[in-house]
Parts: structure tokens; sequence; C-alpha cells
């Protein structure tokens, strides 16, 4: 049996660095196929600043805070296009600034990579949002992009459908606002309930619904042991990029790819929760990207606590084992 579907990552999922320069450029993405990303989330490296997340549902210049519970606002100068190799950005200095070193992660929609971007109009009533992936979501971040008071909402498999997590604060899971009206996703639909945050009567709430596909993505869990020997993950892939969050108690949103800085021990995050720059603080925080998973190298307890739940999301770079079932050949 095929170990992937996917033997190109690349074709679903890529990774832009530059050096800002406050002018309207088109970023092309580096990878060896093209892609035209239906999701963006860009953050300064160098710089503290919120950066901004986009997509293709809402359209170009329609900028999202993930560190605040900032409405949707309209920025002209921001992202302009989707374009077939990558994107254009303004002259904005949040997502452009002059000599400062930039990332974006970029992600394709299909079903076939597991992400679905669906928006739709709250009615304050339990009820069910059907999906096309065709499996059932591990992961779901959504947005009230109408209300400027109302938390990013994510479901994450481990945490279960009674409890929820926030990308933009460090707290751990809750449970008070019944956001899944406890009930689990499934291969058709996931399942709202009166929540203002994910379904304010009357809102414009966009949701970005993700499924594990072998060999390309996996989210899950990982129990952190509290040394600098912490513990290995399974993926079934070199990984591309990394988000770990602790879940059972306060901790951020640590956020490690394999181009920041390139080589093992990684050390470079960035949190999703904050506006700080990028971070290297070696021995607290390192982190290794291997062929088939990654390994916690440091020994913090909001990413490594001895005894801590963490969840995780994982992109591929390289599969393990190709769709031929043959090992795949590390680039």
């Amino acid at each position: 049996m095929a170990y992937t579907t996917i033997d190109d990552p690349q074709a679903n999922y890529q990774i832009e660095l530059w050096t800002g320069d406050q002018s309207e450029n088109a970023r092309t993405l580096d990878g060896d196929t093209d892609m035209q990303p239906n999701l963006v989330w860009v953050k300064g490296r160098s710089f503290a600043d919120t950066g901004g997340i986009f997509d293709s549902v809402r359209g170009a210049t329609k900028l999202l805070i993930p560190s605040a519970t900032s409405a949707e606002s309209t920025v002209a100068q921001s992202l302009k296009s989707f374009d077939s190799d990558g994107f254009t950005m303004g002259t904005e200095s949040a997502l452009n600034k002059s000599s400062n070193t930039m990332v974006a992660w970029c992600w394709k929609e299909s079903a076939a990579a597991g992400l679905d971007i669906i928006e739709f109009t709250g009615n304050a009533t339990a009820r069910n949002i059907s999906h096309n992936l065709s499996a059932i979501p591990e992961v779901i971040f959504i947005k009230n992009h109408s209300s400027s008071s109302s938390y990013w909402t994510s479901y994450h498999k481990p945490v279960g459908n009674t409890g929820e997590l926030y990308l933009n604060t460090d707290d751990g899971a809750g449970g008070s606002v019944a956001a899944w009206n406890d009930t689990t996703p499934d291969a058709s639909n996931f399942r709202l309930g009166a929540n203002t945050g994910v379904n304010g009567d009357g809102n414009t709430i966009i949701a970005y619904v993700m499924a594990p596909i072998q060999g390309f993505s996996r989210f899950s869990s990982y129990i952190g042991n509290g040394s600098t020997n912490g513990p290995f993950v399974h993926t079934g892939f070199r990984p591309a990029m990394v988000i770990c969050k602790r879940y059972d108690s306060t901790g951020g949103w640590y956020t490690y790819d394999i181009k920041r800085p390139g080589r093992n021990n990684e050390n470079a995050y960035l949190q999703a929760d904050t506006t700080s720059a990028e971070d290297t603080n070696s021995g607290n925080f390192g982190f290794d990207f291997l062929a088939n998973g990654f390994k916690i190298r440091g020994s913090y307890a909001t990413l490594n606590a001895s005894g801590g739940t963490f969840v995780y999301m994982a992109w591929a770079d390289q599969p393990f084992v190709n769709s031929e079932g043959e090992p795949a050949n590390a680039r």
C-alpha cells in the first residue's frame, strides 16, 4: 500500500522568506513546483508586529490578525493578489518592512491536501456546517471576522469536542463556551454551538478546516518529559513546519519551519499569539526536523513540561515513503 498520496508536498504547502523593501512586488515561491496559495500567513521575523492572515475566499487585501481579536480590515497595500506561483505584497510595513526579514507560510486549498476554507453567516443557533474534505477534520480554526472582540477559536482532536484553544492567547484548553456543541466532526460536517465567537447572529465567519493526509500532514499530541533530550514525535515525513501548543496549562503557539535557520538544532521560533519578533533562545526551545518526524530538544515548560500535554500540527517537506511504497529521496 502506498504510504502517501502526495509525492510533492510543495504542490500544496510552501514557505517564502524575503527581506522587506516596502515596495509592491510579486513574491514567487521558490519551490520546485509552482503553487497558487489560498491561505497565506505572513509574519515579520526581525521586528515585532502583528503580521497577518489572508485567504482567497475572503479575498486579497482582507487582513486578519492572528494575535488579536480584531475584526477583518481592508488594507490596500497588504497582500494584493494570490498569484499562480505565489502572491503579490504591497507596501504595508507590518507585512513588508524595509530591510527586515519576513516569512510567509502558504497553503493550497483542496480535499487532496486536507484543507477547506469556508465562510458562512452565523445564526446563534446550534447547527452543522458542511465541508468538502470527505474526511474527518482534526483541526478547525474559526474567526468571527465581523467582530472586534471574538477570539480565534480552534478545535483539536486531542483536546476533544468539549474544549477549545484560542490562537490569539496562550491559555490552556477551555470548555465553557460549548463552541462545538459537544459534538465531534464527521466526514461531511462540523457542529457549532450558539457562541458568538463561532456562530454570532448575522456575523460573517471564516473557518479553516483541516484533515490529516498520510505522508503530508499530521495533527496529534505528545507528552513532555522536561529534558533537553525531549520526546521524538513520529509524523511519517520530514516536516517543513510544526506548530506546538501546550493545552493542559498555559503555553504559546510555538511555530518552527525548516527554513529558519535551516539547520538542526533548530531554535528559531515565532509565536502566533504574540507580536514578538523571531526568538532564538537556544537550549530552552531546541527542535530537530528529522526524516520521519521531529524531536524536542528544549526543556522549557511551554514546549516540553514533564507530563505536560501538547497538541501539534505538522506539514511535510518530504515524505518518508513515496506513493510507490519506496523510500523518498531526501532533498
